[in-house]
């Protein structure tokens, strides 16, 4: 008898008490019907709620919770912006904190970046970094740092950016954040690469500088058994805004996990962008079919170069297996085909969906894997003749500083550019209601993208981190990043110990793996490694 009166049921009960209390009150005072008859329709909208949730079998909270158990809910589905808001500060926040986005939207708003008061790291804490400085800094550079990339066989070397746009796809992000991020890129002088999506016209709008990225869809290029196409690839990459090909191996999201776009979800927008027929699924696998082996690869690299009039080609990877990698380094060695560049993604990139398995627990940090492709390029002699960019939460000048003294060429971003656009990292976007119209399809909700005065904000914030960068070199002594090393940068370990990354990450001597491996894992990771095979030796299993 009493049960209707725990307080678990309490709403329920007060619900169906109110429905009938206003009912008869409705047919005592007719003079005050429609007052009564809207407290009473939302008495019974409430109590007709209360009991589905009571004898539905899908929830057990709402049947036992009826109404109140809504709730729950209503504040898990807000949860994320409660936190973002209200208690993270500035320096803890995941996957950026705070001040880490603030400092993208003055930039790219031209605002007032500096901070008052000073650091609210505590710099005596575990993993804190620092760069050492000079006490005879130089002037900044006046010119934006730009690297040449393109080996020998390489007839349209390209001058890259620094810092340029990493691998976002239409269809990841909506038309007017492509069309922003190109014309943002034109204005500022620097590279946009496609995604693995293939060459939009949004991406073409802009005219500013691409990377086509070319993945195991071959999007763009696809033949209609979902293989290679020469000559679809020849007729694409001749586009002379087209500035290199980048041949995608893994992304730091997900390595090693291909993708599915079901049918139902093609357009004939996606179908003539993609070069994929409407009538079927449109799979991405995990791996490649238009080779199987290191030298295959490097055939396959040398192969688009020809087709694309001599633009600089590459691959992207987040590195997995070590003894995979320097299989293509011992491909280099013997076949003498060589790529003009290398693109290291971290695990730690993410702008696409990925199963939480993958994102949290497979691949390896875009540092260690950055810093192990260097040394293995130095180690065989290769390093001079191959550029090597990198990917994975850059942000600011000091993020561009630390992976260029631990070997990069250039730098790529990508949530930084969407924080640009005006990103709020709300984390919707794989479901398309992405709140700033960047990562959605949906034409209402990517009309709040204003492309010009986004693609203005994507020019200023890459002028402005560049600029930073420039002000770090010279405050370090140095004319160019390129000159930049690793013991110029200080972290604190958990014994309170200051380490420089030239001990936490050290390096191969020029020539080192033909001459004889003094470290222990790169020697049996060498004896792993295969040219003609990604799968381990055989005999030094």
């Amino acid at each position: 008898m009493l049960l209707p009166f725990e307080k678990r049921f309490l709403a329920l009960t007060l619900a169906i008490a109110a429905v009938l209390v206003l009912a008869v009150v409705a047919l005592l005072l007719p003079g005050w019907n429609g007052l009564i008859g809207a407290g009473l329709a939302v008495a019974l909208v409430l109590a007709l709620l209360g009991l589905y949730d009571l004898f539905q079998t899908r929830h057990a909270v709402l049947r036992n919770y009826p109404i109140i158990g809504r709730l729950r809910f209503l504040l898990e589905d807000i949860r994320p912006e409660i936190r973002q808001y209200f208690f993270e500060d500035d320096k803890s926040g995941m996957p950026f904190a705070r001040d880490k986005r603030a400092i993208v939207y003055q930039r790219a708003k031209q605002q007032l970046d500096k901070r008052p008061f000073g650091t609210h790291y505590n710099v005596y804490g575990e993993n804190f970094e620092w760069l050492h400085h000079s006490i005879a800094p130089r002037p900044a550079a006046a010119e934006p740092f730009r690297v040449r990339i393109g080996g020998p066989r390489c007839t349209k070397p390209y001058d890259a950016s620094v810092f340029n746009i990493s691998a976002m796809s239409y269809g990841a992000l909506s038309a007017n954040a492509i069309r922003a991020l190109n014309k943002g890129a034109r204005a500022g002088g620097f590279a946009h690469d496609t995604g693995e999506g293939g060459v939009s016209p949004y991406h073409r709008e802009g005219g500013g500088d691409l990377i086509w990225e070319l993945g195991s869809g071959y999007f763009g290029c696809r033949a209609d058994d979902g293989g290679f196409d020469a000559e679809k690839f020849a007729a694409t990459a001749s586009d002379p805004q087209i500035k290199m090909i980048e041949v995608k191996l893994s992304q730091g999201a997900k390595p090693g996990h291909g993708g599915v776009l079901p049918r139902a979800k093609i357009t004939p927008e996606i179908a003539a962008i993609r070069g994929v027929p409407m009538d079927r699924d449109c799979v991405s696998p995990a791996c490649h079919a238009a080779f199987s082996s290191p030298a295959g690869l490097l055939e396959f690299l040398a192969r688009l170069r020809g087709l694309s009039g001599g633009k600089p080609v590459g691959f992207k990877l987040c590195i997995g297996h070590p003894w995979e990698f320097l299989g293509v380094v011992k491909a280099m060695l013997e076949t003498g085909q060589k790529p003009d560049f290398i693109v290291v993604d971290g695990k730690e990139g993410g702008t696409g969906a990925a199963p939480l398995e993958f994102m949290d627990h497979i691949g390896m940090p875009m540092r260690d894997g950055l810093s192990f492709v260097h040394s293995a390029l130095v180690g065989a002699s290769l390093r001079d003749e191959i550029k090597i960019g990198c990917a994975g939460k850059i942000i600011s000048g000091f993020d561009m500083a630390r992976v260029m003294a631990l070997g990069a060429d250039w730098c790529n971003a990508a949530r930084g550019f969407m924080f640009a656009l005006g990103c709020i990292q709300a984390q919707h976007c794989h479901t398309g209601a992405c709140p700033t119209g960047v990562a959605t399809q949906d034409p209402m909700r990517q009309r709040a993208l204003v492309v010009p005065d986004k693609a203005e904000r994507v020019a200023r914030f890459h002028e402005d981190t560049v600029k930073s960068l420039a002000e770090i070199v010279a405050a370090v002594g140095l004319d160019h990043p390129r000159q930049l090393l690793p013991q110029h940068i200080l972290r604190r370990g958990a014994d309170g110990r200051i380490h420089s990354l030239r001990e936490i990450y050290p390096l191969l001597q020029p020539g080192e793996l033909l001459s004889g491996i003094r470290d222990a894992a790169f020697a049996e990771a060498w004896a792993l490694a295969s040219a003609t095979s990604f799968a381990p030796a055989p005999g030094n299993v």
